[in-house]
């Protein structure tokens, strides 16, 4: 199959749950679309992350440019505003070789950023933000979302529904620090950039296929070394409430290597919150994309699914270029 690359430099952006075989499916697009891949995932940013994030092997990234990965340490925040200036930039080098911008990953509010872009951020004394970030780990997230909702009513309710410890904390990090709410600053200020409007496409896979493959992931990341990298991570100083290391396949793990729980019980823990997390995905998705989303057949063949993708992505270049 060959597209005109003047047709496809639009970026479009595949999503979808946990497990459901997304970066698969983008290397192989890509491969078809002169494409270069951003990972849209909270996690793959962190370096040493590697098995428990299902990043891209060697030889996918050989085979296809990635962005995306390995961009902090796991001690280091990385928030969806950042991202989204990160990959601004990565795909206006993407479309001025005149490849197309695939986006993928599961993580939603990194691709609300883009297409929804906040506020400009106000700056932030690094070493206050630091020390309050020091503080406030020391409380359970259901005592920081109390704060919150003291602070920031709307912020509050939109976290208790959407969000993770890690966007609570930064949510905490305006009313503290600047003496206004994020919802203020939200409302009071201009967005930093013209908003992004990808074609995007949604795996879907049904739910019993989804937990199968869930189950089969822990069991090839504990064979391909999970346990280890958690480990080792551990070592270098890294804990449950280092920013990275809250992450679904790493929490779990650091009991068992305490010798607080037996393994078994935190591979039980990481399948469960998994299909948790996976869940709260498709949530996520159905309720904030837009009309203009594609939802694909998780279950389809990956030939099917990358044929339809591409179709789709030519028919949209050719609309948006005013082809006939």
């Amino acid at each position: 199959m060959t597209v005109n690359p003047d047709q496809t430099t639009y970026p479009i952006a595949i999503v979808g749950p946990t497990a459901s075989g997304k970066t698969a499916l983008a290397n192989e697009v890509a491969l078809v679309l002169k494409g270069e891949v951003i990972s849209m995932d909270s996690r793959q940013v962190y370096r040493g992350m590697d098995i428990g994030t299902a990043k891209a092997t060697p030889g996918e990234r050989a085979a296809v440019p990635s962005h995306g990965l390995d961009l902090v340490s796991p001690g280091e925040r990385f928030s969806a505003v950042r991202f989204a200036r990160y990959a601004r930039e990565v795909i206006d080098q993407i479309q001025k070789r005149g490849a197309t911008p695939i986006l993928v990953g599961g993580t939603g509010f990194f691709l609300r950023a883009l297409t929804h872009p906040t506020f400009a951020e106000p700056e932030l004394d690094p070493d206050r933000r630091r020390q309050l970030g020091e503080y406030l780990n020391r409380f359970p997230t259901e005592t920081l979302l109390g704060w919150l909702r003291a602070f920031d009513p709307v912020n509050a309710e939109r976290l208790t529904r959407w969000g993770g410890r890690q966007r609570i904390l930064r949510a905490l990090e305006m009313p503290l620090l600047t003496s206004r709410s994020l919802s203020w600053w939200h409302a009071n200020s201009e967005p930093e950039a013209e908003p992004l409007s990808p074609l995007v496409f949604v795996l879907n896979p049904p739910r019993e296929l989804l937990d199968e493959r869930i189950t089969r992931r822990v069991q090839e990341m504990v064979a391909a070394g999970l346990v280890e990298e958690v480990a080792r991570l551990m070592a270098e100083g890294y804990d449950e409430h280092s920013p990275g290391m809250n992450a679904t396949g790493y929490r779990e793990l650091i009991p068992y290597l305490r010798g607080e729980i037996p393994l078994e019980e935190a591979l039980e823990e990481i399948r469960r919150n998994t299909r948790a997390y996976s869940k709260r995905q498709l949530t996520w998705f159905r309720g904030q994309l837009s009309e203009g989303a594609v939802w694909l057949d998780g279950a389809a063949p990956r030939e099917d699914l990358v044929s339809e993708i591409v179709e789709t992505t030519r028919l949209r270049g050719v609309s948006r270029s005013g082809a006939p």
